[in-house]
C-alpha cells in the first residue's frame, strides 16, 4: 500500500435523539491509500453512506479521529473545514444537486469563485470540455439529460483539482447504458488524475471496478475482500 490519503481512528457516530437515536458508525478504524479507487458495499441501513458523508467532512464525528490528506478534520472549525473540503474533497452525489436557475457552465464556476481559486469561468470550461460538455456550457439543467447533468456533477467535482473524489451512488438514478459511461469517466479521470477515488453503491458491476471493496454491517466495517485479477475488472467493464 502506498501512502496513506484518508485515516479513521476509533470513529464513532450516533444520529438522532431519544426514542430516534441511532449508533450508525461503530468505532471504524480505517486506512485508504492515496490513488487508490474503494468501493464502500453493504445492506442498506448499514451505515456505508453516513461514513461516506464522513470521509468528505459532511458529517462531524461524535468521537475518534478522521485525518484527509494530512489534515485532521476532526479538529477544524466549520469554516476551516468547509475550505479544506472546498479545496482538497470533489464529491458527486446521486441527485447531482445542480443549481436549476445556472447554466452548466455557472453550476462549475460558482463553487471556484467562492473558494477564491482563480479564473473560475476558465476552469469550469475546461472541465466541462473535458467531460464532452463542450457544447453545452450555457443549457441550464432541466435543458440536460440525466447522464448530461450527472457530468456536469463530475465536472464540478474535479475542478478544484481535489485530492480525494467522494462519489455516493454516482449511477444510481441513471439507465444502465449511460450509468456505464458515467462509471467510465469516474475511473478515467481518477486514472488520469491520480486522484483517490471512493464511492458507495449497491451495484454490484460497479463496486468490482474498484481495487479495493470495503463491506460495512450494521455499522462495522468487515474484513476486506481480496482484489479482483484484471482479467476480472474487464470482464466487469465489458
Amino acid at each position: 500500500m502506498g501512502k496513506t490519503i484518508i485515516q479513521l481512528r476509533n470513529a464513532d457516530l450516533t444520529l438522532g435523539s431519544a426514542a430516534a437515536c441511532v449508533h450508525v458508525l461503530k468505532e471504524i478504524d480505517l486506512d485508504i491509500a492515496a490513488g487508490q479507487s474503494v468501493g464502500i458495499v453493504g445492506p442498506s441501513g448499514s451505515g456505508k453512506s453516513t461514513l461516506l458523508m464522513v470521509l468528505a467532512g459532511l458529517e462531524r464525528l461524535d468521537r475518534g479521529e478522521i485525518h484527509v490528506n494530512g489534515h485532521a478534520l476532526h479538529g477544524l472549525s466549520e469554516d476551516a473545514l468547509a475550505d479544506f473540503r472546498g479545496r482538497n474533497i470533489g464529491i458527486v452525489f446521486q441527485s447531482f444537486h445542480l443549481i436549476a436557475n445556472m447554466t452548466a457552465l455557472e453550476n462549475v464556476a460558482v463553487p471556484l469563485e467562492l473558494a477564491n481559486i482563480r479564473d473560475p469561468f476558465a476552469i469550469a470550461r475546461a472541465e466541462l470540455e473535458a467531460v464532452g460538455l463542450g457544447e453545452r456550457l450555457h443549457h441550464y439543467p432541466g435543458q440536460l439529460s440525466g447522464g448530461e447533468q450527472q457530468r456536469v456533477a463530475i465536472a464540478r467535482a474535479l475542478a478544484p483539482s481535489p485530492a480525494v473524489l467522494i462519489a455516493d451512488e454516482p449511477t444510481g438514478n441513471l439507465d444502465g447504458a449511460t450509468g456505464r459511461q458515467i462509471a467510465d469517466l469516474l475511473f478515467s479521470k481518477q486514472k488520469e488524475r491520480q486522484m483517490t477515488l471512493v464511492l458507495v453503491t449497491h451495484d454490484p458491476a460497479l463496486a468490482a471496478r474498484c481495487e479495493r471493496q470495503i463491506r460495512v454491517r450494521s455499522g462495522r466495517i468487515e474484513p476486506d475482500k481480496p482484489s479482483l485479477s484484471p482479467d476480472i475488472h474487464e470482464a466487469a467493464r465489458a
